[in-house]
């Protein structure tokens, strides 16, 4: 009964298993703030280069290709 009881102790005390699930769900809330702070920053980025191609093409400077961005 002593043995049981201590492996009982034990498992209680045991936080690894907690520290990896909360390193985990840290891991995963980086990754998604990442992904959409890239994903933001691309549409900024497409949409100024957007704007640029319409003012040239407004002002008569130059042409932009149709499909740039394919």
């Amino acid at each position: 009964m002593k043995k049981l009881m201590t492996m009982t102790r034990q498992f209680r005390d045991d936080e690894n298993g907690a520290a990896m699930v909360e390193y985990s769900i840290l891991i995963g809330i980086i990754a998604v703030a990442a992904i959409g702070f890239i994903i933001g920053i691309g549409g900024w980025v497409t949409g100024r280069f957007t704007g640029l191609c319409t003012a040239m093409q407004a002002s008569g400077v130059g042409a932009c290709a149709e499909n740039a961005g394919s």
